[in-house]
């Protein structure tokens, strides 16, 4: 039923945007302009909306708004966490996931929950559709079709920071004009993007789509006086599923009891029987072989644009690591798809090397191919250009999110899409922009990672970029950032905010009423007779500290006290989790409070570097001038910068009196 609404509501939305025209819009001035409709463009977009902003979402072509255009997954260690954060902020992300997957695990389980890394497979169809039900049906947004050709800009307002004012977007093909207070670029890989298959070019950001404006890159660069540099990436040819001998692969199954990455969603669309398993399967020597003999064929392998180090082609493998196997997961594409992703095998030679390439694999000797690899190279803006609330430090009401900022990944683009699409729409409102500390989130890690050390290469979040990783674990998010983003943001929903208010209330008295439990190792020893407990130790124990038992459940101790416990069972994994890593936590309380500290003293963002009257050295004073930190926290992670500037810059700004919890105009938590 959920199906077919969202098609009749598609449809229906369709037909009226075919007369809601680019020059329908011109005509009035929207609070934020969203440019692009990928994975950052649409948390953007909703996100300016729930802040009360008006605004227009442009995309290229409605009908791929929320499109997976690499890899038909979501999650997975640090990008899981990423999801979690942008449900917690009432982002869309981890509810399209819930309703769109078809194979759920938990990756890392072997390890702590703090490093767990929620995953899920995914249906491209479902996908797409939940998105674009929850964006055309959205309150104070308008979506239209078309491409932007260059920004509309004027002359700064000289009492905030910034050498230009962006005030609109003009679109090609007419060169109609939209007026906005904000606009939010997230072009992807279409900015300037050149499309790679042997030795053909071609203009583009994703193959059957039409390529984006030069016009744009012009006005970032030679306007606007931008640095850009240049990335690639790439994805694998998809394969027809009846044409491979799973026989020859390793199955691997899903979790039997599917976790959401959703927290108001209890269970998932996909029923726990309903899901598929993927396949693993390995490459042989005669991928090797077929790689070095298609190299004089393959341009896109031979430029030196850099390509993500992590998930890098099947040549770049090769070339890197000859002799060695690699692994190849045959992903499914959906519960009815006929196509398989080979993960692994992202590849840009001519299509007839491909064929051989994956032939020389035994479960897909037979294997034939639907649609082609290719290789992307694109535009980025380096994005220590940005200040920490995603805006440019020299153009006001400009921000950006998403691969222009130099990351790759789904759930990176949309952290920072939701991020700057509340940045973008609290601007237009009048209200002061905020930033997220890397102390409290992986949203605020992955910014503050792009602010301060910019990127060579694409980056990709990991649980070992986060210092606090034991205290910013997936489980946890929506007590770290719903209260905040309804009580300080004001982009979460009340329903959503009562619920985890319910939560955390529910999991301080279970934690209460565990501490209140104490009795010596040989009593609770009668209690949990299964329990590996020693009696050696004299001093009581309390029920939460029998919780830091690997083999001690809540379950098990509530069994033990019915009375007192029953009523929390509901919270029994979260408990347990709470209770094993409340001893890490508070020992991580100071150094994250003296992280805090140093975030809290600004620096003014027009400060000469190389007159300011402290002892610094040309290297650090040429450091600090072109990265421009927002905060004595910021330029004390900056490569070079050394441990005795930092001194005088902090009697520089405890003399000027310049302490606040961010820049002037800005709120920061």
């Amino acid at each position: 039923m959920l199906r077919l609404r969202g098609l009749l509501i598609q449809h229906h939305f369709l037909s009226n945007c075919s007369a809601r025209t680019a020059s329908s819009v011109a005509c009035r001035e929207y609070d934020v302009i969203v440019v692009g409709g990928g994975h950052a463009g649409t948390e953007a977009a909703a996100a300016a909306t729930r802040i009360g902003a008006e605004t227009l979402l442009i995309t290229q072509k409605i009908e791929t708004i929320g499109a997976l255009s690499c890899n038909p997954s979501l999650g997975g260690v640090g990008k899981g966490q990423l999801v979690k954060e942008v449900d917690a902020l009432d982002g869309l992300m981890g509810r399209a996931g819930d309703y769109a997957g078809v194979h759920f695990s938990i990756l890392n389980r072997r390890k702590g929950p703090a490093v767990w890394g929620p995953r899920a497979q995914l249906d491209r169809g479902r996908y797409k559709e939940f998105i674009q039900l929850e964006l055309l049906n959205m309150p104070r947004l308008t979506v239209i079709e078309g491409s932007v050709e260059g920004l509309l800009v004027s002359t700064a307002d000289p009492e905030q920071p910034g050498k230009h004012t962006v005030t609109g977007v003009r679109l090609a093909d007419g060169g109609n004009e939209i007026l906005s207070s904000s606009v939010i670029l997230t072009t992807g890989t279409f900015l300037s993007g050149s499309l790679f298959m042997g030795k053909t070019t071609s203009p583009g950001g994703r193959m059957g789509e039409p390529p984006s404006c030069s016009g744009l890159t012009h006005s970032l660069r030679e306007i606007l006086g931008l640095k850009l540099g240049r990335l690639k990436t790439g994805t694998p040819p998809r394969i027809v599923k009846e044409t491979v001998d799973f026989s020859l692969a390793h199955l691997h199954l899903p979790d039997l009891r599917p976790t959401p990455f959703s927290f108001i969603n209890t269970h998932t669309h996909c029923k726990p029987e309903e899901q598929i398993p993927c396949h693993l399967t390995y490459t042989t020597p005669g991928v090797d072989r077929v790689v070095r003999e298609s190299l004089h064929m393959n341009s896109h392998i031979q430029q030196d644009t850099k390509g993500p180090r992590y998930c890098p082609s099947i040549e770049s493998r090769v070339l890197r690591f000859p002799g060695r196997q690699h692994q190849v997961w045959l992903e499914p594409e959906g519960l009815n798809s006929d196509l398989l992703y080979p993960q692994g095998l992202s590849m840009t030679m001519p299509l007839e090397m491909q064929l051989r390439l994956i032939r020389e694999i035994p479960a897909l000797q037979r294997a034939d191919i639907h649609t082609p690899g290719y290789g992307v190279q694109y535009d980025f803006v380096c994005p220590t250009q940005l200040f920490p609330w995603l805006q440019l430090k020299s153009i006001q009401g400009l921000f950006l999110a998403g691969q222009i900022n130099g990351t790759t990944g789904y759930e990176e683009a949309a952290a920072q899409g939701l991020w700057a699409g509340i940045n973008a729409g609290r601007t237009a409102l009048s209200m002061p922009p905020l930033s997220l500390s890397r102390t409290e989130s992986y949203i605020g890690v992955l910014i503050d990672d792009l602010v301060g050390h910019g990127v060579t290469e694409p980056y990709r979040m990991f649980t070992s970029r986060a210092e606090f990783r034991t205290s910013l674990r997936p489980d946890n998010a929506d007590l770290r950032l719903t209260p905040k983003g309804f009580e300080e943001i004001g982009c979460v929903s009340s329903p959503r905010y009562l619920e985890a208010v319910r939560v955390r209330q529910g999991l301080s008295e279970a934690l209460s009423a565990l501490k209140s439990i104490t009795m010596s190792p040989s009593r609770w020893k009668e209690k949990l007779r299964d329990a590996c407990i020693s009696e050696t130790k004299s001093t009581l124990i309390s029920g939460e500290e029998m919780l830091q038992y690997k083999d001690v459940s809540f379950d098990m101790v509530a069994s033990a006290f019915p009375e007192i416990l029953s009523p929390y069972l509901e919270f029994s994994e979260r408990i347990k989790i709470e209770a094993v890593y409340r001893p890490h936590c508070e020992k991580q309380q100071r150094e994250m409070e003296r992280m805090r500290e140093e975030e809290s003293l600004s620096l003014c963002p027009d400060i000469d570097y190389f007159s300011l009257p402290v002892s610094l050295s040309d290297e650090v004073r040429e450091i600090l001038d072109r990265v421009r930190p927002s905060t004595l926290g910021a330029a004390m992670r900056l490569q070079g910068v050394t441990p005795a500037a930092i001194v005088h810059l902090l009697n520089y700004v405890t003399r000027t009196g310049r302490r606040s919890r961010a820049v002037a105009h800005t709120d920061c938590f």
